[in-house]
């Protein structure tokens, strides 16, 4: 019996041999298949209209308004401080206080100046009785010389003592006059009429010449002061008048001018301060009260969009804008002239009339179909 056991070895290596081939033809052809799907893949959804909300850009005529939060201020606010240092003896007002000008707000204790004031005293007192010898001596001289009897020199000596004498009158007058003034300095008075607004003193305590005792907000004109950020000046406004109200009161009203800006930038809140002047403020505006100012943009046309349709291209802001005949999107760079509640106001990049996405916008690329309510695709 003859055994083909080998033969069939031999016819499975040879078989084995093709196999390879075999596969790897198919792996081509399947890998062509699935990138001619991918491609049509592709194309068909670039074909494939997308769903967007859009709107006509409409101009509109508005005047915008700014509102700030600022506070009544004194248009003339003084420090008030002793002018010889000592211990406080007493206080007589107080933060809030309403004075009238020469009212006695505070007392240093004068027990040193009024020992300098006698001493000045006692001091003239004893120039004036060294001038009584010196004018006697000197009228004696002068009798005896126009008689004879004495000689010219001791005549020029008493007529120089009775300068001396008279010189060190005058100096010790002065020196009284000095002393009864910083005896009144230990009185401290309002010198206009007004409101208390700050203290930094209590009795007992020892205070230096110049040391800021009260701060005194005169009467008469008042300014409403606004802190602003820079960005505010930028808008073309309606003039300097600015409308005032009371915040704890709208029915309280006034108007104002802008009377000052501060020339610099406040390093801690970036902010400019402006002073707006008060025309005849109402008893009711009284210092510290808060106020809300108004001031009014010129009226122009603007483009207004929500803020949903604002996009990027680049560090620039974008708007996609839909074409009117082949409805595909572009994204066109804008120029932002302002931001609203929910909406953006664009200065350029726009015109009436054109088709602008305002929601969808994150699916679309450039040259993407689109359509939306209203459209014949739609």
């Amino acid at each position: 019996m003859k055994h083909r056991f080998p033969r069939c070895i031999a016819v499975g290596r040879k078989a084995g041999s093709r196999t390879p081939e075999r596969l790897g033809a198919a792996l081509v052809v399947a890998l062509a298949a699935a990138a001619l799907s991918a491609c049509n893949d592709r194309s068909a959804a670039a074909n494939r209209a997308l769903y967007v909300r859009t709107e006509l850009v409409q101009p509109l005529d508005r005047q915008n308004a700014v509102t700030l939060t600022g506070e009544v201020q004194a248009r003339f606010r003084a420090e008030l401080s002793f002018r010889v240092s000592g211990r406080v003896a007493a206080r007589f007002a107080d933060v809030g206080s309403h004075v009238q000008a020469g009212d006695l707000l505070a007392r240093l204790d004068p027990a040193e100046q009024q020992a300098d004031v006698d001493a000045a005293t006692a001091a003239e007192s004893a120039a004036e009785a060294q001038l009584r010898v010196a004018s006697a001596t000197f009228e004696r001289q002068k009798t005896l010389i126009a008689e004879g009897f004495t000689t010219r020199v001791a005549f020029d000596n008493a007529q120089e003592g009775l300068r001396n004498a008279e010189g060190s009158l005058e100096a010790a007058k002065a020196q009284l006059g000095t002393a009864k003034d910083a005896l009144g300095y230990t009185e401290l008075r309002a010198g206009a009429s007004g409101v208390i607004t700050a203290r930094s003193l209590e009795v007992g305590q020892v205070v230096q010449a110049a040391q800021p005792a009260f701060t005194l907000a005169q009467d008469g004109d008042r300014d409403a002061v606004f802190d602003v950020y820079e960005s505010i000046f930028f808008g073309d406004y309606d003039g300097d008048r600015v409308s005032l109200a009371l915040l704890s009161d709208p029915s309280v009203t006034a108007t104002g001018y802008v009377r000052e800006v501060s020339p610099a930038i406040d390093a801690k809140s970036a902010t400019v301060r402006v002073k707006i002047a008060i025309h005849n403020p109402p008893a009711a505006l009284t210092l510290g009260s808060a106020v809300a100012g108004t001031a009014n943009r010129k009226p122009g046309v603007q483009i207004s969009v929500p803020w949903t349709a604002l996009m990027a291209l680049g560090p620039q802001p974008a708007i996609w804008i839909v074409g009117p005949q082949t409805k595909t999107v572009s994204l066109r760079p804008v120029t932002i002239d302002g931001y609203e509640a929910g909406a953006v106001i664009v200065k350029h990049g726009l015109e009436p009339g054109e088709r602008v996405v305002v929601d969808g916008g994150k699916l679309l690329s450039p040259g993407q179909l689109v359509t939306f309510d209203g459209s014949p695709s739609s």
